[in-house]
């Protein structure tokens, strides 16, 4: 699933978090939130990024259309896989 499919399931508070902490490993209730969001499975892990000692990271197209969305760069209909 696109992340501009599941961002909108996301509640405002995670979505604020990930604005704000946009590129960093997610927390595990934020990780929770977009698992819950995008549903569990291999075929749908193309959001996520490399595992890091501080947990795991969205991928680097993700961080991009978190980015661009938040500074008003792009309707929130469109993202990356």
């Amino acid at each position: 699933m696109n992340i501009d499919q599941w961002w909108p399931k996301l509640d405002t508070t995670t979505q604020e978090w990930l604005i704000e902490h946009n590129g960093e490993p997610v927390s595990v209730e934020v990780l929770g939130a977009i698992m819950s969001a995008n549903g569990i499975s291999d075929d749908n892990a193309r959001w996520l990024g490399e595992v890091e000692p501080g947990g795991v990271c969205l991928s680097d197209e993700n961080v991009d259309w978190i980015a661009a969305t938040a500074n008003g760069e792009l309707p929130a209909a469109t993202g990356p896989g």
